[in-house]
């Protein structure tokens, strides 16, 4: 096995590790077994578990970014909330080990190339996009990030959510969160009002 083998190899069993165990659980004596060397190919690899895991959770946050953003330059927006709850749901059905990583060990990475980052990123986006839309419709674009929090959180929490149910499948799960949003915001009132109190 060449020296970039060994090392996809051990970034693909330390992410199912990491996975199954979190990341105070895993161990580095766990990977090395798994991959049948020893601890010290490990370190030559990546310093330690933290280097290791930094990899991990770096090549995750790549490929997830990669997926949802695509959607995001679609100019058409019902198709943007479509194909983003879409790309999100098959992250999760395709590479359900790195989204557990991104999910529930967040507290260990940096700030940078979290989860939470990335769904700052995206709240960015939608926000910017939704601005533009309130202005055409007469509403209050000042709003927009609130609607943003709103819309990703949403698609987010369902995401983890279906993570362990798998059922619906993600394309009636992403019909019923796009039935959601997307009608949500075709009537939203100018200035809403709670009707109790």
């Amino acid at each position: 096995m060449t020296g970039t083998q060994r090392r996809q190899q051990l970034i693909e069993i330390a992410r199912s590790v990491f996975a199954e165990r979190g990341y105070d659980a895993a161990s580095i004596e766990e990977i090395a077994q798994r991959a049948q060397v020893s601890k010290p190919v490990v370190y030559e690899h990546f310093g330690g578990k933290e280097g290791l895991y930094a990899v991990v959770v770096d090549r995750e946050m790549s490929t997830l970014l990669e997926m949802i953003s695509a959607p995001l330059t679609s100019t058409r927006s019902r198709l943007r909330v479509e194909q983003v709850a879409l790309a999100l749901l098959t992250y999760v059905e395709e590479r359900t080990d790195g989204f557990r990583i991104l999910v529930r060990d967040q507290r260990v990475a940096a700030s940078e190339g979290t989860y939470s980052s990335l769904l700052n990123e995206a709240i960015g986006q939608v926000s910017h996009i939704l601005a533009g839309d309130f202005a055409r419709r007469g509403l209050d674009p000042d709003l927009a990030p609130l609607y943003a929090q709103a819309l990703v959180g949403m698609v987010s929490t369902t995401a983890t959510w279906w993570l362990d149910e798998r059922a619906p499948s993600k394309e009636i799960v992403a019909a019923h969160l796009v039935n959601l949003c997307w009608n949500g915001l075709t009537n939203l009132e100018s200035n809403p009002q709670l009707r109790s109190g």
